[in-house]
C-alpha cells in the first residue's frame, strides 16, 4: 500500500458485542493456576478482558500464518510478520461477569519506518471498551509490521537487545512454558498465529528458536504475580512492551518491585536474566 492508501486506512473503525460469561475466565484461572471466582456478579480481573471479543474469521479466511487476512479491519500491510508490541490501558470501572459488553476499535495511526532489517509499519489501534453502557476500559495497541529475519541475524540481533533490569526485584516467580499452557491460552483467545503451537512452522518459517511465549499472556502473568503478591491492589492503569521474544525452550522468570507512590514496575526475565517484557502499574 502507499501512504496515501495508509493514511485513508486512518480512522477505520469495528464495532463488536459480547456478554462477560464466566467459562473463559474459569479456563484461564486454570491455565493461570490460579483460584479465581468467577460467578455472576464477580469483577472480571484486568487483563482478562483478552477472553472476549474474539477473532472470528473462518478458516477459508486465515493466512499462512493462522492470522486472519489483513484488510478487513487492520491494512493490508504486506509484510509477513505481524506482532502485537504492547498496549496502554486505563481501567475506569470493573467489567462484571453477565454484564452486556460492547467494544468500539478504531485505527488511530500508522506509521512507518526504515528498520535494520527493513521496512517497519506500526499501527495503533484504540479499543473502547463499555460495561453495562458505561465507560470501563480504555486500551492503546500497538502492533508492528516487519519482514521476516534469517534465523542467524535473530539470534543476533537478540544477542544485543539483551539487558537486564534496572530495579532489583522484590517478587520473583517462575513460570516454564509448557506447550499446553501456550495451546490452552491460544484456544481461550481463539489465537491461531502458527508461531505459538506449530513449532516446524515458528522454528523454519519464521526463524524462532522454538514456540513463541504470547506477549499478552506475559502481560497477564505479570499482573497475575501482582495479585498474588498485594490481592486487594486495585489496578488502575498498565502498560506493557515486548522487548525481545519469550520461548518456550527454557524456563522465565517474571519479577515486580512495588514503589511507595502506587507504582509497580513489573517484567518478565528470560533464563539468561535478560529483559523481554517491561511493564508498568498504576494502582489506586
Amino acid at each position: 500500500m502507499n501512504g496515501d492508501e495508509l493514511r485513508g486506512w486512518v480512522g477505520r473503525e469495528e464495532l463488536r458485542d459480547d456478554v462477560a460469561t464466566a467459562a473463559p475466565l474459569r479456563g484461564l484461572a486454570a491455565a493461570l493456576d490460579h483460584e479465581t471466582p468467577c460467578e455472576a456478579g464477580d469483577d472480571v480481573p484486568p487483563l482478562w478482558h483478552w477472553t472476549y471479543f474474539l477473532p472470528s474469521a473462518p478458516t477459508s479466511q486465515l493466512g499462512v500464518d493462522g492470522h486472519p487476512m489483513k484488510g478487513s479491519f487492520l491494512p493490508p500491510i504486506d509484510l509477513p510478520r505481524r506482532m502485537w508490541a504492547g498496549s496502554r490501558i486505563q481501567f475506569m470501572r470493573p467489567l462484571r461477569v453477565g454484564d452486556a459488553i460492547a467494544r468500539r476499535s478504531t485505527v488511530a495511526d500508522i506509521v512507518s519506518k526504515a528498520g535494520r532489517t527493513g521496512p517497519l509499519y506500526f499501527v495503533k489501534v484504540r479499543h473502547e471498551v463499555l460495561s453495562s453502557g458505561m465507560p470501563a476500559i480504555v486500551e492503546e495497541q500497538d502492533i508492528v509490521y516487519r519482514n521476516r529475519t534469517p534465523p542467524a541475524e535473530s539470534a543476533a540481533t537478540a544477542a544485543v537487545a539483551a539487558a537486564a533490569a534496572t530495579v532489583a526485584a522484590k517478587w520473583r516467580r517462575r513460570v516454564d512454558p509448557s506447550p499446553v499452557l501456550l495451546f490452552r491460552y491460544s484456544a481461550l483467545t481463539f489465537n491461531s498465529h502458527r508461531i505459538h503451537y506449530d513449532r516446524p512452522y515458528a522454528e523454519r518459517e519464521e526463524g524462532y528458536g522454538g514456540l513463541v511465549v504470547h506477549g499478552p499472556l506475559i502481560a497477564t502473568l505479570l499482573l497475575d504475580l501482582l495479585r498474588r503478591e498485594q490481592p486487594q491492589a486495585r489496578v488502575r492503569e498498565f502498560s506493557f512492551r515486548a522487548v525481545r521474544p519469550i520461548l518456550d525452550s527454557a524456563h522465565f522468570w517474571l519479577c515486580g518491585a512495588p514503589e511507595a507512590d502506587g507504582t509497580v514496575h513489573l517484567w518478565a526475565e528470560d533464563s539468561n536474566g535478560a529483559v523481554a517484557t517491561s511493564a508498568t502499574a498504576g494502582l489506586g
